[in-house]
């Protein structure tokens, strides 16, 4: 009987469960289906945003061919920039450009170093007096550029310690050029011009003596901020000797133009004179005109001779000729 009664009871338990669960299934609602508009707008959204995805991969993928591109270019430039004619000749244009900017090209002479042979400087500066400024461009980049790709400390320290000795073999072959044979008046240092600040500043990192041994060498250094410097000083030094000669000059013309004007004075002087003359003897001849000849005019026409009408009477000149004040004849 507990064990029916028991059987029982869990029948019935299972039997309400089963009830209880579908009542359960059948209350709940249905999902609630989207307005139209609103599937619209996620639908367009959707399709905005694999458009965008696809834009930004074609973008990646243009990005990447143009670093690839940059990349070649650059390894490019680091080669050709490794040669001793690409590096002379980006010298020589840096050194017109600094020339141009400082407003000294025209009190400059370039010379080509394919067209001299490097027996001349790249550049002679005029200077007022006659004198004159040897220029000569180099660009140690060799050691610079390995400096630059250096991983490390220790490669970089010792790429930069052949730049210093690269520059300090530059100072060294441009002092035992003779420019001054070349040049009269000889010039008392040599200008060696390095292209960029940054190949200076590296040589100078390892050896901060570099600038004192090249002025023993009579070899300056100069980058192209102090050397348009040098040439802007030059450049205003020009100025005030053309200053200088055109105050000569004016001084000159002034004292010419004077002399021009007393001789003009003395000939209006002198013309002035003569016309008062002028005046005079005409008064006088029409004086006489009246006095003299008048009278026997008269007479001859009372007695038939001539045709009928008196003699025009010549009128006097009452003007008066002045004398310049101050005007003396030139001696």
């Amino acid at each position: 009987m507990p064990v029916t009664t028991f059987v029982l009871g869990i029948v019935l338990a299972l039997g309400v469960g089963a009830l209880i669960a579908s009542l359960w299934r059948s209350s709940r609602a249905a999902p609630p289906v989207p307005d139209p508009p609103v599937m619209e707008t996620l639908q367009r959204l959707e399709a905005q945003i694999r458009d965008l995805e696809a834009q930004r991969q074609r973008a990646l993928g243009s990005l990447d061919q143009q670093l690839t591109s940059l990349s070649r270019e650059t390894v490019a430039l680091s080669q050709a920039l490794r040669a001793p004619n690409s590096r002379g000749r980006w010298g020589e244009l840096t050194l017109r450009r600094v020339a141009e900017l400082a407003g000294m090209a025209q009190q400059c002479d370039f010379y080509e170093q394919r067209a001299s042979g490097g027996q001349r400087p790249d550049m002679v500066v005029k200077l007022p007096g006659g004198r004159t400024l040897a220029v000569d461009a180099k660009v140690p980049l060799s050691a610079y550029l390995d400096a630059e790709a250096a991983t490390d400390d220790a490669a970089r320290r010792s790429a930069l310690d052949r730049h210093a000795q690269q520059v300090m073999r530059h100072v060294m072959t441009l002092g035992a050029r003779e420019y001054w044979s070349l040049l009269q008046p000889a010039p008392e240092l040599v200008v060696l011009f390095l292209a960029g600040d940054h190949f200076l500043a590296a040589a100078l990192e390892r050896d901060p003596e570099l600038l004192e041994k090249a002025i023993v060498r009579k070899v300056l250094l100069a980058t192209p901020v102090t050397l348009v410097s040098v040439l802007k000083g030059v450049a205003y030094t020009w100025r005030q000797e053309k200053l200088a000669q055109n105050a000569g000059e004016l001084r000159k013309l002034s004292a010419e133009l004077y002399d021009r004007v007393r001789v003009f004075a003395g000939a209006y002087t002198d013309a002035g004179r003569h016309l008062a003359k002028a005046v005079d003897a005409y008064n006088r001849s029409a004086g006489s005109w009246e006095s003299r000849l008048m009278p026997s005019l008269k007479r001859m026409r009372e007695l038939g001779v001539g045709p009928d009408g008196d003699a025009p009477q010549p009128p006097r000149l009452e003007a008066v000729v002045k004398e310049p004040q101050g005007a003396d004849r030139p001696s």
